[in-house]
């Protein structure tokens, strides 16, 4: 079937959105009276969520009795300065003038809330370009269930044979496949070093966005 969609995970795929996130987990342990710790220990557990960045940034376990507070401080925060120093991966303007310029349509499946998703499409000028952000806030149950991309296809009218997923996690090819779209693992996402994209069961794997533009033109004309 001729692709006519190509959907983003946003975390570590669409965006790099890591700066932010470190910029914020430096701050605090600055306020605290901490030295900064290395960048990598942060960006390495991104994909974990607040709690694992979190718990990465100070040293602790999510039992501990200052985890909550920590939490809940950095989610403030966020919301705060969500955009601040996330941008576009490098080549990714040019896949996204692409996919445009070839006449499909693209949008983004994430299992970021609501409440930051939609700003950061806003203040970086993707909101009105992208066709549908699908949030854990739509569906009962996120990726990697495939209810998110079921959802985004059925808003988009498209079957999901039609649509290709690219994503920078386990649980985006699950969330993909088991929709019934094609997918794609990205390389350079925030990917845990014990893990390997290749071991995904993706139909493709690519270490740069522009990668995507072979498999696009495949996909378009159907060959």
């Amino acid at each position: 079937m001729r692709l006519r969609a190509v959907l983003f995970d946003m975390d570590g795929t669409l965006l790099d959105t890591a700066p932010d996130f470190i910029a914020i987990c430096q701050a605090m342990r600055a306020e605290r009276g901490l030295a900064p710790i290395a960048d990598k220990l942060i960006r390495d557990v991104v994909s974990g969520g607040a709690k694992a960045m979190v718990c990465a940034s100070f040293q602790i376990s999510d039992d501990a009795p200052e985890f909550e507070a920590l939490r809940l401080e950095f989610l403030e925060r966020y919301q705060v300065g969500c955009a601040v120093h996330s941008h576009l991966y490098d080549g990714m303007a040019e896949l996204l003038a692409d996919i445009e310029k070839g006449g499909l349509i693209w949008g983004v499946v994430t299992n970021k809330p609501v409440r930051f998703a939609e700003p950061i499409m806003q203040q970086l000028g993707l909101a009105e370009r992208s066709a549908v952000l699908i949030c854990p806030d739509h569906v009962t149950r996120s990726k990697p269930d495939p209810e998110p991309l079921l959802l985004a296809c059925k808003m988009l009218n498209l079957d999901p044979a039609a649509v290709l997923f690219v994503g920078d996690d386990l649980r985006d090819i699950e969330s993909g496949r088991d929709a019934g779209t094609k997918t794609v693992a990205v390389r350079y996402g925030y990917i845990h070093p014990d893990d390997n994209p290749n071991h995904w069961g993706a139909d493709a794997v690519v270490d740069h966005p522009l990668e995507l533009r072979a498999l696009l033109d495949q996909a378009v004309c159907g060959c």
